[in-house]
């Protein structure tokens, strides 16, 4: 028998051989689920359904109060940014003077001022609350709270 017709003879018998396990294995084991999932089922195959109710109970309830605390985290997280670059002094070139605004979905952050003159560059920090400076406020640092107040988060 040549090589060709032995390698074919092979691969009809795998072929056969996965065939009939699924036909006598797989099929009714499908078909078990299938009467399971309709609700159509025996005692034996209720006592599994329970089971995977049961199961998916428990992995319904665990995500559920997973995301219930991330939803408690995130409103806390200062994810809504404002950021105004602009020149504080006419005599120095360049917008290297800034204000950043970092704040939560209920207002609360900070907001960050770094001021650049030719001699020294000054940096402040001003908590917000609820959307208002605890301190005066610049027009810059006003501008950027608004920018971050109305950022869409990522």
């Amino acid at each position: 028998m040549p090589f060709s017709a032995l390698a074919g003879l092979v691969v009809g018998v795998a072929v056969l051989s996965i065939g009939v396990y699924h036909v006598t294995f797989v099929g009714p084991r499908l078909r078990g689920f299938a009467r399971i999932l309709a609700g159509d089922a025996d005692g034996a195959d209720n006592e599994s359904l329970a089971l995977v109710r049961s199961a998916f109970s428990t992995v319904s309830k665990r995500t559920d109060e997973r995301l219930e605390q991330i939803e408690r985290i995130l409103k806390y997280d200062l994810h809504r940014v404002g950021f105004v670059r602009y020149n504080s002094f006419s005599d120095v070139g360049s917008d290297l003077s800034f204000t950043l605004a970092l704040l939560n979905d209920q207002g609360d952050g900070v907001v960050i001022t770094s001021i650049y003159s030719r001699e020294e560059t000054r940096t402040y920090g001003k908590a917000v609350r609820k959307n208002v400076p605890q301190q005066g406020a610049s027009k810059e640092e006003q501008s950027a709270i608004a920018m971050a107040r109305s950022s869409v988060p990522a």
